[in-house]
């Protein structure tokens, strides 16, 4: 029997919730800012103070169901790997939210950027720029919950609550195989495989190995805090005591 023609993808954050295509998602955003450019006076704003939250995580622990159910308490906007890798290889897409940003703060965006690249020694290529200027509109042009692709180490420290979801191995393995339906050792191979990938990113564009504790406010085991709900509700507590914001609307 050819498996190959049967099996199941597994994209990283997938947890049965129907999710906007990143196409869709870029788009509807695009005409919301283009919008919020018309309507807005012509005067000269200052900056706001963007706070974020960072997730990273291992493969298959169920980051972006916890940065849903957080998305839906403080109301702040998700993008996850797939948005924000779709907006980095659209260079259309990017430069778009970059030149929104430059006309409501004309002159920030470079200001940040050369600043950013006096402090990260890993901003070398092409794509590694568009990255890092991606994710600075973004987190400036809306409240904005981060999952993957390193962003916590890409915004500045002191607006980010960084935060890291790891489990075991085991953990990750059954939860992948109860989402796809597929056996413990289906599961293990295409975590090896992801695992891979997100490594080889990680070596590539930030020259980092793994994870260190210090890059982290907080740190959530997924053996232990099961939940997604109460997982969710440490970070909103944590989001809340580091910078004293409370709910605002989505």
């Amino acid at each position: 029997m050819n498996q190959n023609s049967q099996e199941k993808e597994y994209k990283p954050g997938y947890y049965g919730k129907k999710r906007p295509m990143a196409a869709a998602w870029a788009d509807a955003h695009i005409k919301k800012w283009s919008k919020k450019q018309a309507d807005r006076k012509q005067k000269l704003e200052k900056p706001l103070v963007s706070h974020s939250i960072c997730f990273s995580r291992k493969i298959g622990v169920g980051a972006l169901e916890i940065a849903d159910l957080v998305s839906e308490n403080i109301g702040y906007r998700v993008v996850d790997r797939e948005i924000l890798e779709h907006m980095v290889q659209d260079t259309h897409l990017s430069q778009k939210i970059i030149e929104f940003y430059d006309e409501r703060y004309p002159g920030k965006m470079s200001e940040l950027f050369s600043m950013l690249i006096n402090e990260k020694t890993f901003i070398k290529s092409d794509y590694v720029r568009q990255l890092v200027k991606t994710v600075t509109a973004l987190a400036n042009t809306e409240p904005t919950i981060f999952v993957g692709r390193g962003t916590h180490l890409i915004l500045p420290r002191d607006t980010v609550l960084s935060v890291r979801l790891i489990c075991s191995k085991d953990y990750r393995v059954d939860r992948l195989a109860s989402l796809l339906n597929i056996n413990k050792s289906e599961a293990q191979r295409k975590l090896h495989i992801l695992d891979m990938e997100q490594h080889e990113f990680f070596k590539t564009v930030y020259q980092k190995k793994e994870a260190s504790n210090d890059e982290f406010d907080l740190v959530i085991n997924r053996d232990h805090i099961k939940g997604a709900f109460q997982a969710a509700q440490i970070v909103v507590c944590a989001f809340e005591q580091k910078f004293g914001i409370k709910k605002t609307s989505a």
